[in-house]
């Protein structure tokens, strides 16, 4: 059999981990499909991942070169996708770190290296876009080792060989000067000579831990995982093996490998190859496929929990069933269910018609969210709660890390608000004209910050956090400073009705919007809510005064999209998610029955 390399991809968000596996992909001449030889980023194929520049999803694809199989894995670089990091890493022997010579290494670049660190991969770090003008690359080299001491990696892990590069051009090499490289072998070569071979043999019985379960049209459930021990041929007896140690023979329909990011069905595969099986049906992730006549599970992969939590429920607006396509509950309880076949990090309650839907962040829940609005789907969604931990009688609520990175002059302001937010500075250093800093903070203060965070460091701000620990919750939180504008009937905003209003603070919505009774258009400058007629008409009269309507000006609405809502409403306001809208409304849509429950103490 071919001789074989698992690595993992690591890097930060945006520092050209997609861009080198394309360029190994083309310069390999392994065969593309036509949709991906014509495309800039072949495995960012999720069209959210090309809007917003991040793996969300790990991928897997292989090359050749010189006879050795590389399977390449792709990792995810946001630290609320730790569940689908940690299961991404079982599957290599080694890591390809990549650092931009700019930046050096960012805060979710230290995320994933410490699981890495952890199962003692071997580590290549690959100093990539050294054609930047203000590349420092001596610098980045000293920050990448500084970062490996801090997380703790043994003396084999500190002599770390480097590989210097420009993935957009396509190009690598073991010295510094870019014109003296001419292709990305020097990767390649550096793969082969310090990657190991995968451990394991063919002689023992079969071993398959499932780290990826997908779906395929025609073939119905996938499983893909690494080949631990022992050697699989189509259509062979196997056991499945679940997490409660419940085992059930199975004889799977097809069996696959990786070519390219193509999916080849092949004959046999030996230990050490990752690849895709068909014909389990209840298959999860974590699990192992075993030797029908000497069945044995693999280690169950361990996932950080989540801390973050939301409900969502089926949506009972005004304009409920106009813009979706599934809007029942059985429809959206099936899709959140299928989501937790690949998604370890999450975990779904049901309670009738919502859901408790728990994860590892803001960002995770909100792009589940974008995923299940694009699909065609229509929901409500409340306001994100940290998940709460009783040990030993004392509350404990979950904290983050905070990296920033900021201009000098805009430090003052960042500290003060994240202070007010029980933040807790850590460390604090200048160099060059930008300060970094290290905070601590409840997950909770963080909840609507990353958009002020933008405001006061005029977009030039750079925030990053991963999870720290769970401690005892503050008791001084402070309530949301600004009131809603609340539409106080149902029907079409009025340019003359949303000029009346805009004096009392920043409208959402433009003329000529539908809107409905309860509906929140906007935020007031007061603590209050309010209610407000902006689909008032001015009364049609034949006088006509001077000059009239040539003095007024409409202020711009501001755009809420679906993560700046998620930060803005409270606890008594919702976001309506459609295929077409991003609504805030309250959950009691009626002033009069909001104040008689108040009266009640219901609400």
């Amino acid at each position: 059999m071919m001789s074989i390399r698992n690595i993992a991809i690591i890097a930060h968000v945006d520092h050209g981990k997609t861009t080198l596996v394309d360029a190994l992909l083309r310069q390999s001449k392994t065969k593309l499909n036509k949709e991906a030889a014509g495309s800039d980023l072949i495995m960012d194929s999720n069209e959210l991942e090309r809007e917003r520049g991040i793996t969300i999803f790990s991928k897997n694809a292989s090359v050749e070169y010189q006879g050795i199989k590389i399977n390449i894995i792709d990792t995810p670089g946001h630290a609320d996708f730790g569940g689908e990091v940690e299961r991404v890493l079982s599957m290599a022997e080694g890591c390809l770190l990549l650092v931009d010579a700019k930046e050096g290494p960012m805060p979710q670049t230290r995320f994933v290296l410490k699981k890495a660190l952890a199962r003692k991969l071997k580590v290549i770090v690959l100093i990539n876009k050294i054609d930047k003008p203000d590349a420092r690359l001596d610098y980045v080299l000293n920050k990448t080792f500084d970062l490996f001491v801090e997380l703790g990696a043994e003396s084999d892990s500190l002599d770390f060989p480097v590989v210097y590069g420009s993935a957009k051009a396509g190009k690598a090499g073991l010295e510094e000067d870019l014109d003296k490289m001419t292709d990305i072998a020097p990767v390649f070569e550096a793969i082969i000579k310090h990657i190991p071979e995968p451990s394991g043999s063919p002689a023992l019985p079969l071993q398959v831990l499932v780290t990826t379960v997908t779906a395929d049209n025609f073939k119905g459930r996938l499983a893909i995982g690494r080949v631990y021990n022992g050697r699989l041929a189509a259509g062979q007896e196997v056991t499945h093996i679940n997490r409660e140690g419940a085992m059930k023979k199975y004889r799977p329909t097809s069996l696959m490998t990786f070519e390219g990011l193509a999916r080849v069905d092949v004959k046999e595969v030996e230990a050490g190859d990752i690849i895709a099986l068909a014909g389990i049906p209840e298959i999860n992730i974590g699990e192992t496929i075993a030797d029908a006549a000497e069945p044995k599970a693999l280690p169950l992969l361990s996932i950080e929990e989540p801390t973050v939590k939301m409900t969502f429920s089926i949506n009972d607006s005004p304009f409920a069933g106009k813009e979706g396509e599934f809007t029942t509950s059985r429809q959206i309880e099936n899709r959140l269910m299928k989501e937790l076949e690949t998604d370890m990090a999450l975990k779904v309650v049901s309670q009738g018609t919502s859901w408790e839907v728990s994860g590892r962040g803001e960002l995770h829940l909100a792009i589940l969210i974008e995923r299940l609005r694009r699909e065609g789907f229509e929901l409500q969604v409340a306001r994100p709660q940290v998940i709460v931990k009783i040990v030993d009688g004392r509350e404990l609520v979950p904290y983050e890390r905070v990296y920033i990175e900021v201009p000098e002059t805009y430090t003052g302001a960042v500290i003060q608000k994240l202070g007010a937010r029980n933040g807790e500075l850590k460390e604090m250093k200048v160099e060059n004209g930008v300060g970094f800093l290290e905070i601590v903070i409840p997950t909770r203060g963080l909840f609507g910050y990353r958009s002020e965070f933008l405001v006061d460091t005029r977009g030039l701000g750079i925030m990053n956090s991963s999870f720290e620990k769970y401690d005892a919750n503050p008791a001084n939180w402070r309530e949301r400073e600004n009131g809603s504008l609340v539409a106080h009937e149902t029907g079409q905003t009025n340019l003359y009705g949303l000029i009346n209003v805009q004096d009392r603070g920043s409208l959402f919505v433009g003329p000529g919007v539908q809107v409905y009774r309860g509906q929140v258009v906007g935020q007031n400058s007061r603590k209050e809510d309010l209610r407000v007629n902006v689909c008032k008409a001015k009364e049609l009269s034949n006088m006509r005064s001077k000059g009239d309507g040539s003095a007024e000006h409409f202020n711009a609405p501001l755009t809420m999209d679906l993560e700046h809502s998620l930060e803005y409403i409270g606890d008594d306001e919702l976001v309506e998610v459609t295929p077409k809208s991003v609504r805030i409304r309250k959950m009691i849509l009626d002033e009069n029955e909001e104040k008689r429950l108040k009266k009640l103490g219901l609400k």
